[in-house]
Order: structure tokens, then C-alpha cells, then sequence
């Protein structure tokens, strides 16, 4: 039987937030022009990067023919999550695929993607395979934070990881199909019912939780979220955020780090769960000071100052955070 003709074939639409990226960001979207599909429309959202960013961006798509592209500037930049709305308020698509700009998308990963959740209509996302340029996998699918993770994370304790492992924030890696409770936004397919289900990303996260959070409201709603890892795509983790690079170092974090974390916590476990994730933090500290005397070679898993960092906003941690480069 020939297919009905009488209703439009779904359609995707990729958005891409840039801040300060436009060498990586160019790299990202030469990966969807060469291997991607030429109806969906591609919005490069620029977080007010303040530098030549937009005008990098509109030169290749210029000199790349690419009618389906184009560069949206924000007057602020008010986070992750106000530049992917954004994006989202502009696209009419059945389903919108959130990329970062640190991103190589692999040649399929888009179509495998979006018939993954026409195939499963009871799934509002589906999140591919991250990996490195190696192949090698990435850590993307995740338990919800809970007060205990703070434990965990900072004992970095054999004994206490093992005993408390059900409540591990990162699931191992697998290779089949599977559903985890959220998924890393670096890239996710979104279903527009989704969106008009339960709205846009909170844009009181400035950046980091805000990907937990919408999936904790999409769950609450019935969506659930599926993992598709025949879709791939390469994160180079390069992007705009030093939050990665500097944990590895143990460096102090940006203060939009500790004010999402904080208001994710009050926001799903209120006052009481907010003090209990700081103070099962301190606990786990505690372990580790300990077990640094008794083993002198063990490095506990600390950044700088964090102990005071945590603590940021937690007598307002419903306040928005306003970056420095920001004039809202």
C-alpha cells in the first residue's frame, strides 16, 4: 500500500547554543551539513559571546550555501537553558534536537534518533551513544541526584560506593537499548508534545541541573526517556563551560555551578533535603580527611574551596543567577 500523503512527514529541528565557540561550533555543524538531513532547519543560537562569533557563523553558512541555517544572536547571555528556548520558541518541528556546540554528529544519528521515539510514542526523549573521537563511550545516561549522591561523591570511598551503588548518579554503559532517568543534554531529541506538555527549560538553572530538572518534570508528567546507542555522536567536551576541566584539576568551580546545584536540590527535596545534601557532603569529607591520614597517597575527589562553595544561595535558592557578562 502507498503511504498516506495527506500528512507531512515529521520533521526535526536542531538548535545549538554558542558561547564563545565558533571554531568548534563550525566543526559541529559540518558534521549535520554532510551527513544530516537538508529539511530540518538548523538554529545556531549565540549566547551573547560578545566576540566575532555571529559573524564566523553567518559567513559559512553563507559560503556553504546552506538556506536551512541560520545564526540568531541573544542581546544577554542568560544561560544554557534561556538560549536553547529560544531556539525551541522559534522551530514548529515534531521533534527538536538539542546539540551542543562541542559536538560531531555521526552520519544517521539524527534519523535513528527521531524514528526511535516514533517507533516508542510513550517516550518524550531519546539521547544517542556520546563518545570520544576514539570510539571510546561516554558516561550520558544517569540516576536523579538525591541528598545520598553527596556522600558518595565526596568520601570517593571504596566500602561507601560499593554499599551505596544503587544510588549512583552515572549508569554504567550499555550497549543495548535502555531508559535511563535522564539523559546528558549534550544531545537529546525532544518530542514537541513534551514541550507543550510541561514547557521550557527552567531558565533559573544558568547552566549545569538543568537537563536533570527537565527530565525530573517530564517523568512526573508520563514521559519517559529512552537511549538509543546505535545513535552516536562525538562530544569533545570543549565547549563553553570550565566546569569539567576544572573538577579533573580540582580547581574551584564557577559559581553557577554550586547556585543550579543548590536549587535543584531545594526545588525537589526542599529546605530539609538542601541541608541534608550539604551535610552528607561534609560527612563524606570527613571519610576522606580520615582516610588521607591513615593512606597518604589517597587523593580524595575535592575541588578548591568547595566546602564553603556548596553553601552558596542556600538562604535564597530560589534566586536566579545573572552571569558577569550579562546586562539583564
Amino acid at each position: 500500500m502507498p503511504p498516506n500523503t495527506d500528512f507531512p512527514s515529521p520533521v526535526s529541528d536542531v538548535i545549538i547554543v554558542n558561547y564563545k565557540t565558533p571554531a568548534l561550533c563550525l566543526d559541529c555543524l559540518d558534521s549535520l551539513w554532510t551527513g544530516g538531513d537538508d529539511n530540518a532547519e538548523i538554529l545556531v543560537v549565540d549566547n551573547a559571546s560578545g566576540d566575532d562569533s555571529v559573524e564566523i557563523i553567518n559567513r559559512s553558512i553563507a559560503d556553504n550555501n546552506r538556506s536551512n541555517t541560520r545564526a540568531i544572536p541573544s542581546e544577554v547571555n542568560a544561560g544554557f537553558s534561556a538560549g536553547n528556548n529560544i531556539g525551541i520558541k522559534q522551530s514548529t518541528a515534531d521533534f527538536i534536537l538539542l546539540l551542543n556546540s562541542d559536538t560531531i554528529v555521526r552520519p544517521g544519528a539524527i534519523d535513528i534518533l527521531m524514528q526511535t521515539l516514533i517507533d516508542n510514542p510513550g517516550m518524550g526523549m531519546a539521547s544517542p551513544r556520546l563518545e570520544w573521537p576514539d570510539e571510546q563511550p561516554q558516561e550520558s545516561c544517569f540516576r536523579f541526584h538525591r541528598p545520598i549522591n553527596e556522600l558518595i561523591r565526596s568520601a570517593c570511598t571504596g566500602p561507601i560506593t560499593k554499599l551505596l551503588k544503587r544510588y549512583e548518579v552515572p549508569v554504567a554503559v550499555d550497549e543495548g537499548i535502555s531508559y535511563p532517568e535522564w539523559t546528558s543534554f549534550a544531545c537529546v531529541m525532544i518530542r514537541r508534545e513534551v514541550l507543550d506538555d510541561i514547557g521550557l527549560l527552567d531558565e533559573e538553572f544558568f547552566m549545569y541541573f538543568e537537563d536533570v530538572d527537565f527530565c525530573q518534570r517530564a517523568r512526573r508528567a508520563g514521559w519517559n526517556i529512552i537511549h538509543n546507542p546505535n545513535a552516536r555522536v562525538v562530544h569533545l567536551r570543549g565547549g563553553s563551560s570550565p566546569v569539567k576541566s576544572q573538577t579533573e584539576k580540582k580547581k574551584r568551580l564557577p559559581r553557577y555551578f554550586y547556585e543550579s546545584r543548590t536549587r535543584y536540590y531545594y526545588k525537589y527535596f526542599g529546605r530539609s533535603g538542601l541541608l541534608a545534601a550539604n551535610l552528607f557532603w561534609h560527612l563524606g569529607w570527613l571519610i576522606g580527611r580520615l582516610r588521607k591520614l591513615l593512606n597518604s597517597s589517597y587523593q580524595p575527589n575535592i575541588c578548591e574551596s568547595q566546602w564553603r562553595d556548596i553553601w552558596f544561595s542556600f538562604t535564597s535558592p530560589s534566586k536566579p543567577y545573572t552571569h558577569p557578562d550579562s546586562n539583564r
